[in-house]
């Protein structure tokens, strides 16, 4: 008896998923596994829910990486020639929005650039207006119909693909240009996963959101049981040594336990919007 199989066609993103993980194996990425305590974030979302104001889980973690590279602005440098980085002003950070396209689940690239500049409720609306954005496999980036070059893209061989993200990467202004000079993805909005996630990227600075996951702590010599969210880090060791990666770890880790980058959501923001991981 012969078995039975289906045949199916995955999205052209696909492709340009496969050249990034080829290349983002040639970084030298040092991975980091965290655990952040998000009791107090979570406790303020939910005040500024009640309060009408727009706010995300996802935004606030954004907007303290934004915070924290703000001190940190070589954590997310490229390198540029033999002897040189190159620092961007402004935080750029790429992340994925899973989107339903012709009936199946597709992850889009999503850039919200100054991150650093914007508030939670400003960061909030972009990605929930690009997640409920309608489009189609002839449309598969956000805000903007697919370019000639990009269908000619597609098209090409592996190895010449390939070469293309080779010199995006050498040229640090076009790669900070099209993809930011962050990555985020998020895994644990899809589902709880106890446990963290290696990610691969070409970014000099990538994280990797999990779940959060209720554990017992110890907290003023006692036992309490607290929200923890795991996070993974990629740093670039290119262009940053031991000692900054674990001040701007440091830092970061302080801002998201006092949840300072929610002591202003933004008082104009009116509506809510799914506080989750």
């Amino acid at each position: 008896m012969k078995p039975s199989f289906t045949y199916h066609r995955f999205p052209l993103s696909r492709i340009a998923t496969f050249d990034v993980l080829s290349a983002g194996k040639k970084k030298h990425h040092i991975g980091a596994l965290l655990e952040f305590d998000v009791s107090e974030g979570r406790k303020k979302l939910k005040e500024a829910k009640r309060a009408g104001k727009t706010v995300s889980f996802n935004a606030w973690i954004l907007k303290s990486i934004g915070n924290a590279l703000a001190k940190h602005g070589k954590t997310a440098s490229f390198i540029a020639g033999r002897r040189r980085i190159i620092s961007f002003d402004d935080i750029n950070i790429s992340m994925l929005v899973e989107k339903v396209i012709d009936g199946e689940k597709v992850p889009i690239p999503l850039l919200i650039k100054q991150v650093n500049e914007k508030s939670i409720p400003e960061i909030t609306r972009e990605i929930e207006n690009a997640r409920n954005q309608i489009i189609s496999v002839n449309n598969m980036l956000l805000h903007r119909r697919q370019t000639i070059a990009e269908t000619f893209y597609y098209c090409l061989p592996g190895f010449m693909r390939r070469f293309i993200w080779q010199y995006i990467l050498s040229h640090p202004k076009t790669a900070f240009s099209k993809m930011g000079n962050v990555s985020v993805t998020s895994l644990g909005m899809m589902g709880k996963i106890n446990g963290w996630f290696i990610p691969i990227s070409v970014h000099p600075l990538t994280f990797g959101i999990g779940s959060v996951i209720q554990k017992a702590i110890v907290v003023n010599n006692e036992v309490v049981i607290r929200d923890i969210l795991n996070v993974t880090v990629l740093l670039d060791h290119d262009v940053i040594d031991g000692g900054p990666m674990v001040r701007f770890i440091n830092d970061l880790a302080k801002s998201v336990e006092n949840a300072e980058a929610l002591s202003s959501t933004g008082a104009d923001a009116t509506s809510e919007t799914d506080s989750s991981v």
